[in-house]
């Protein structure tokens, strides 16, 4: 019996938690490995699905297929963003193009701007509002092409800019 327990294929675990009310959401000054700038203004009015994420992390690897499908899916809105942590540009390059990713992606090779969003765990997701502020940060891997998720990002994608 043990053996066929062990068979089964393992189920995503992640934990969402409300982003804490007295944080604020750390401003956005990048540049992604395409060339795009991203800042806090140009962002302002579209939900954004921020990703941390490395090569090394096996279940930021099983995520990321989804974030593409949701990236390619989306219209930009929520806009998918990878933030790539601590590897080097080539590295990051060349996994992308092996693996058919092209949605933005920043890299923070020191971990850096880990740090300033309070990330610990890989891969880890907050979700930003369309107002700018983030909302949720989640841990763990998601299928962010599913039910759950778009449940979690229908809300965000409501301007509340009147």
């Amino acid at each position: 019996m043990g053996l066929l327990a062990l068979s089964l294929p393992a189920q995503a675990q992640f934990d969402k938690t409300r982003w804490p009310v007295r944080q604020a959401t750390p401003p956005t000054e990048w540049q992604d490995v395409q060339g795009q700038r991203w800042s806090t203004a140009s962002l302002k009015g579209r939900a954004v699905v921020l990703n941390f994420w490395a090569t090394w992390c096996a279940p930021c690897k099983e995520e990321l297929p989804s974030l593409q499908t949701l990236h390619e899916i989306s219209g930009g809105n929520p806009l998918v963003i990878g933030i790539n942590v601590r590897e080097p540009a080539s590295r990051v390059s060349r996994y992308m193009k092996s693996t058919g990713l092209d949605f933005p992606v920043v890299l923070d090779p020191q971990g850096e701007l880990a740090k300033q969003w309070g990330v610990t765990v890989f891969p880890t997701t907050v979700l930003i509002g369309a107002d700018g502020k983030a909302q949720w940060r989640v841990l763990g891997d998601v299928d962010w092409s599913g039910r759950e998720a778009e449940g979690w990002l229908k809300p965000l994608t409501v301007s509340t800019q009147r």
